[in-house]
């Protein structure tokens, strides 16, 4: 495996390979665990390169998030990218991402108005701007992304087609802890009490999907429930609970074709999300392509 941290280099060496062979690229923030592994390792059977970046983008947080105490551990992320099949492991710093201040910004008008855009100013801007970076130095045939982050999912699929990026999006299921947890670099600043409480978030989406399957259609009536249990079993503050189309993100007053339910709730020292996608009869939707 090769590691290249300038960005000039990288975009010299993209362009030789896609010109004779297919690039699947992973963009992360590091601190790999088994969601991110498990892209890579679906990158290297679908592509004749893997390429995972490592980048703590700091124009997706806000002034108050924790962008610096986000996890990090290089050593350890090489070692696993290694094992997962990655061929070239990019890990630039932020003076040569933005080596000045951007004179160009982009912007989302659709699908991140809602859930964690609706609480994260700024947060999805950022996204899209440093996605669109990485796809112009990075030239992947494939981008690969966890379905953890349901909206990031719906706001990267629009970036790709609006902008007309000539890359496939696949997007694989949640990978989840024994206790059905979502796998997360964040969970590892949860308290040990708010641990035993997190797994809490996917028994509530279960029961919401389980409504669903029993027959409720009122998104409302779900909602409430959902939240209901979550306060009653956690200590940590809803920031939201919502059901929307997918990937539309729009509001829905009757369930029709796919929907995602998703969560996030703010622990101590974590911000925790997760969701569950499912059509109207609440057949669970487990891959998007």
């Amino acid at each position: 495996m090769k590691i290249i941290r300038s960005t000039t280099v990288m975009q010299e060496k993209m362009i030789k390979i896609s010109k004779s062979e297919s690039i699947g690229f992973v963009p992360t923030m590091g601190y790999f665990h088994e969601g991110h592994l498990a892209l890579m390792k679906q990158a290297a059977e679908d592509n004749d390169v893997v390429v995972t970046s490592i980048f703590v983008n700091p124009l997706q947080f806000g002034p108050n998030e924790d962008y610096e105490q986000y996890p990090r551990d290089e050593e350890q992320d090489i070692r696993l990218a290694e094992q997962a099949g990655v061929d070239i492991l990019f890990i630039p710093s932020v003076k040569d991402m933005y080596p000045t201040k951007m004179n160009i910004t982009l912007s989302v008008e659709e699908r991140a108005n809602v859930l964690c855009g609706r609480s994260r100013p700024g947060h999805f801007e950022g996204v899209i701007t440093v996605l669109t970076k990485l796809f112009n130095i990075i030239r992947p045939n494939k981008t690969y992304f966890g379905l953890k982050d349901a909206q990031q999912v719906a706001v990267v699929d629009a970036l790709i087609n609006d902008l007309n990026f000539p890359i496939q999006l696949i997007a694989l299921p949640t990978i989840r802890e024994h206790d059905g947890l979502a796998k997360s670099s964040r969970n590892v600043n949860l308290a040990n009490d708010e641990r035993s409480q997190a797994v809490w978030l996917t028994k509530a989406l279960e029961h919401g999907h389980q409504l669903v399957v029993d027959g409720e259609q009122n998104p409302a009536i779900i909602v409430k429930e959902v939240i209901d249990v979550i306060n009653r079993e956690t200590s940590g503050t809803v920031d939201y609970v919502e059901m929307l189309s997918y990937p539309e993100l729009q509001s829905v007053s009757t369930i029709k074709n796919n929907v995602v339910l998703a969560v996030a709730v703010q622990f101590k020292r974590a911000r925790l999300i997760d969701n569950i996608i499912f059509n109207e009869n609440g057949k669970l939707i487990r891959q998007f392509y």
